[in-house]
This record gives structure tokens, C-alpha cells and sequence, in this order.
């Protein structure tokens, strides 16, 4: 579970910590993780670079703390590494709220699912891809599509029933 403190203590005890507790906004980690060893996780910060630990790295948790995770590093040059996940202060981005708060939480969420964005980079040994809404940007149906390692692991769903899906292509992005 994570800490949240709401910085202006003038206002501290207008907003209980259940409320704080309960908020699930944009670029922060839930207030409760729910983890255990196997499970695959994506981290939501630069944490160290060098190492191997940047926004969008998929990693399995090898081990669990209160205060920190270690963790197996899942794709990029730094493939197998083990390394350490601390909890760090957070603090949304989002205009979402009228007060400023802050989060200790590690930054990470579960990677059962990922955007097409998140996924580029990435190889993954089984996928589902869900084109029940349309790809909107140049290329993003050929990212989605190579993401796995072969097309006999890749499950695509779709409202079409003629099995045809568009992908976007703007001819003067390619001269």
C-alpha cells in the first residue's frame, strides 16, 4: 500500500486518506498493489537508465519486500538482469485535482495489457491484440501485428466480420 500526503497542510484535513487512497489518476501507481512472485509488471518512470530501468521496461518479479522489489529484467539490452525497485515520491502530472499530493509507491503497475505505443520495442511470445476500436495513427496496425515472435501465437479480436482491418498510411510520412 502506498503513503499519499496532500502538500498544503492548511488543507490536509479537508481531504481524508481514504479519499487520497481512493484516487487513480494518470501516471500514478494504485494505492494498492496487489503483486507476487511471476507476475509481470511495467514501470512507469526513469528510474536508472544505465541500468536498464526506464519508462515502459517489462519486468518479473523475482522477489517481494515492503520496501522494495527485486525484479528480472524481461526485454531491451539488458535482458535477464536482476535489479532493484525502490519506492520513490510521486507526483501526478494530471490537473485532474485542485490540491497538490504526493504518492511513495514503487512505480510500477501489472503488465497484463499495454498499448500499442507501450509495446513498441518489445517481444512478447504470446499476444492478443483488440482492434474492437480502430487504430488511429500511421503504422500502428504493423506494430501491434509484429509484437509477437510468430503469427500462430497472436490473437487478434474484432467487431468486423469480414476479417479485414485498415491500416493507416500517409504516403508523404514515407517519401
Amino acid at each position: 500500500m502506498s503513503f499519499d500526503d496532500v502538500h498544503d497542510c492548511t488543507i490536509t484535513n479537508r481531504y481524508p486518506n481514504e479519499y487520497l487512497n481512493s484516487l487513480n489518476l494518470s501516471g500514478l501507481p494504485p494505492f494498492k498493489l496487489d503483486l507476487k512472485v511471476g507476475c509481470s509488471i511495467i514501470l512507469l518512470r526513469n528510474i536508472t537508465p544505465k541500468v536498464g530501468l526506464s519508462n515502459g521496461t517489462r519486468l518479473m518479479i523475482v522477489n517481494c519486500a515492503n520496501r522494495i522489489i527485486e525484479a528480472q529484467i524481461l526485454t531491451g539490452g539488458k535482458f535477464d538482469d536482476l535489479v532493484f525497485i525502490p519506492r520513490i515520491f510521486l507526483t501526478p502530472s494530471s490537473s485532474e485535482i485542485p490540491f497538490e499530493m504526493t504518492r511513495r509507491q514503487f512505480p510500477i503497475r501489472l503488465a497484463y495489457a499495454m498499448t500499442i505505443n507501450k509495446s513498441q520495442g518489445q517481444s512478447v511470445n504470446f499476444g492478443g491484440i483488440d482492434l474492437r476500436t480502430l487504430v488511429f495513427s500511421h503504422g500502428q496496425l504493423y506494430v501491434a501485428l509484429s509484437r509477437c515472435t510468430s503469427g500462430d501465437c497472436t490473437s487478434v479480436l474484432s467487431n468486423d466480420a469480414s476479417r479485414s482491418m485498415t491500416n493507416i498510411v500517409y504516403p508523404k510520412v514515407l517519401l
